[in-house]
């Protein structure tokens, strides 16, 4: 098992020698020992905001050579950690410590992140209050979330700008009935992308991408440090970059295709087709903080999301068979009420 480098020493107390967690309410580092707190936050934090070039014959093209399994010696008791898969950070099953991989050791290297701002107990108290909120739940739910335990996770994302010079063509329908015509057009236009958000990982799924996409805000991005991730569970990226573009292309063009239609400003536009020409691409590779809390129920797994950002909720749940056939009838009977007084206020 290969040996690995972490910054475990940024995680030390600098008054007492104890370990340190973030602690998304403080926005700073927070001793567990003496509860001494000392913030992250540098001269330097708004060069977050600055995306790299990126170039095809880049060694990042290659996907990331990393062993199953790497091992480090924790530095405040001895004990062995072990990092396996894409995992970019981890607790000491001794001490409980928190340790992260140093940046060398990640693969491809974390330009930015956004530190959690919600607390545990807030998206604890957020996930309970969504599944209440569901109509048609089973009795009991809530009762079963209640019993989960969120857990706190930085998840791997690109975000990437670009340049497309698009010549299209498509088509657009005037008139009605008689009057129908179907006439072609086309056209040349430039789209500019900024900070075009994509998961770098196949674990985040899209009930987490798309909760993080709403309030994602690139100004919010700090530099990555290790200190930030300090009690967190992290996962670094491990897309090239190459593969982070082609994974992108699908949400690209359906906006193009949006934008095309906005271009045109016709009503009714259809069988549109294009060609577009990208240049220059920048990028970054950032994490964004998510909350997961996963629950069973009759056996099937199922997780409620809160945002790290600033708290939205949004996850699966159960129906309950009987409610739902309740709320049916309910509203038949609403629709046959309304018919009835229609018909009575329309009689002569």
């Amino acid at each position: 098992m290969n040996m690995i480098d972490t910054d475990q020493s940024e995680l030390r107390c600098p008054n007492c020698g104890g370990q340190c967690l973030y602690d998304p309410a403080a926005q700073a580092l927070a001793c567990t020992s003496c509860g001494d707190t000392r913030t992250l936050e540098t001269p330097w934090d708004g060069a977050a905001s600055a995306e790299t070039d990126y170039h095809a014959d880049t060694p990042e093209t290659l996907p990331p050579d990393l062993p199953d399994s790497r091992a480090h010696r924790c530095e405040t008791c001895g004990g062995e950690v072990v990092f396996t898969g894409a995992a970019l950070s981890d607790r000491c099953p001794y001490c409980d410590g928190a340790v992260v991989l140093s940046s060398a050791d990640t693969g491809y290297r974390t330009t930015a992140l956004i530190p959690f701002r919600v607390p545990e107990k807030d998206a604890q108290k957020h996930a309970l209050d969504w599944v209440r909120g569901r109509l048609a739940a089973p009795n009991g739910l809530a009762a079963t979330v209640e019993k989960g335990r969120v857990a706190g996770l930085y998840a791997p994302f690109w975000t990437f700008d670009s340049t497309e010079a698009v010549d299209y063509w498509a088509s657009y329908t005037t008139g009605s009935g008689k009057n129908r015509r179907t006439r072609r057009t086309s056209g040349r236009m430039t789209v500019d992308f900024d900070d075009l958000l994509m998961p770098a990982s196949p674990h985040v799924t899209p009930l987490i991408r798309d909760g993080i996409l709403h309030h994602f805000d690139p100004r919010r991005l700090r530099p990555y440090r290790a200190g930030y991730l300090a009690g967190f569970a992290a996962e670094r990226h491990h897309q090239s970059v190459a593969e982070g573009l082609s994974a992108n292309e699908a949400d690209k063009r359906l906006l193009i295709r949006n934008r095309i239609k906005g271009h045109i400003n016709k009503s009714r536009v259809s069988n549109i087709g294009f060609n577009a020409d990208t240049s220059g691409i920048r990028y970054r590779r950032i994490l964004l903080p998510v909350w997961i809390l996963h629950y069973r129920w009759n056996d099937t797994p199922m997780k409620v999301v809160v945002s790290g950002l600033d708290g939205r909720t949004f996850g699966e749940r159960p129906f309950c068979r009987w409610k739902l056939t309740g709320y049916a009838a309910l509203a038949s009977l609403a629709v046959i009420a309304f018919g009835l007084l229609w018909g009575i206020g329309a009689a002569p």
